[in-house]
């Protein structure tokens, strides 16, 4: 930081990710500090008053309109993100979004707009850029390591809903934001956008493999509507203008699958960032080059990458790095990166790759 500063007054709306991963990381920040937690229902007050430590609010206008509040950390379901974010902006609220960021890339227009005229500042919590081995990836990238990219493939094939027992809730339903692209492709794309440049051209194929879920505490069963598989292949128009073909596989329905691989080949030899690790960013990755020679070396991040303190889970790590670059940006009032610009180019690939899909054609970005 270059100024001086108070702690930044921060609240939280979302009792998942939200309460157990950004709460915690609010903790150990040394620019911001946890204030107040929302939620729409009045009798979680004092429970999560007495769990937290923190004020109270179930009515989102009157927590937008509070002068006690400097920004939202807002990680409810996406089908209530763009309202609720809309009228924080309007308010003058800094934010930090969970991805999706909204439903559709109109509403994340529509908050770029609304924050670019007042000059606030929005962070999407692609915590990815923060671990280690993927700014290490990052680095040797940029260095040229492997001379002309050939190809790309990523693998990211989880079991989270493999059990056809699991209750059905909003993840289920593609219209509210739910299913693999909005869980694992946000952050698949953002990567690849971050890694080697613009996805240029997308086909895709969506799947449902498990139908139907029971609803909570009850055996009737209802229609999934939202893909737990994705397969896609991307143009990528690299910062060379060269095109990389890429080829990206997503699953939630993976029983003991392998977890997250990347997988990049280039004419001076080849990267794997690979992780079996299934509930964990940090624990578990691990990275290996091999050079024209077919060497093969296993790779450590570079110390200035590393984490000062890590957490037994370890999304908490990379979330404090996201938060510290979202405190930076409104402190020092400047842009911020993973922000609105960067979600929003996730976002366009996931509406093309649905396209796709429905018309069975390569689609333009």
């Amino acid at each position: 930081m270059s100024i001086k500063h108070k702690k930044l007054r921060i609240a939280i709306a979302g009792l998942g990710f939200g309460k157990k991963v950004h709460l915690e990381a609010l903790k150990e920040s040394d620019y911001l500090i946890p204030k107040a937690i929302f939620h729409y229902k009045k009798e979680h007050k004092s429970i999560l008053e007495k769990e937290t430590g923190l004020d109270f609010y179930h009515n989102w206008t009157a927590l937008v309109k509070s002068s006690e509040i400097d920004g939202i950390i807002i990680a409810t379901p996406p089908e209530t993100r763009f309202k609720l974010a809309k009228e924080a902006l309007e308010n003058n609220k800094h934010l930090l979004l969970e991805k999706p960021v909204a439903i559709n890339s109109s509403e994340i227009e529509e908050l770029q707009r609304i924050s670019l005229l007042k000059n606030l500042s929005v962070c999407i919590d692609f915590e990815y850029r923060a671990v280690p081995l993927f700014l290490q990836t990052k680095k040797l990238l940029d260095e040229n390591i492997l001379g002309e990219i050939y190809l790309v493939k990523l693998d990211w094939l989880m079991g989270s809903r493999s059990d056809p027992k699991r209750e059905w809730n909003w993840y289920s339903l593609d219209s509210k934001g739910g299913g693999v692209i909005g869980a694992l492709g946000t952050h698949a794309f953002d990567m690849l956008n971050w890694f080697f440049g613009e996805s240029t051209k997308v086909s895709g194929k969506l799947a449902t493999s498990i139908k139907k879920r029971s609803l909570p505490n009850s055996s009737d069963l209802i229609e999934v509507t939202s893909e737990d598989v994705c397969l896609a292949n991307l143009e990528i128009s690299n910062f060379h203008s060269e095109l990389i073909p890429c080829q990206v596989s997503l699953s939630s329905i993976s029983k003991n699958g392998r977890g997250f691989s990347l997988e990049i080949y280039g004419s001076e030899g080849s990267l794997i960032l690979k992780s079996e690790n299934q509930k964990d960013y940090v624990h578990g990755f691990n990275l290996k080059y091999s050079n024209k020679e077919n060497k093969i070396q296993n790779l450590t991040a570079d110390s200035v990458f590393n984490f000062e303190k890590t957490w037994t889970d370890g999304r908490i790590a990379p979330v404090i790095r996201i938060q510290d670059l979202w405190a930076e940006s409104i402190i020092n009032k400047t842009p911020i990166i993973p922000g609105l610009c960067e979600g929003l180019a996730s976002h366009r690939i996931c509406e093309a790759i649905r396209e796709s899909s429905k018309s069975g054609i390569n689609i333009k970005i």
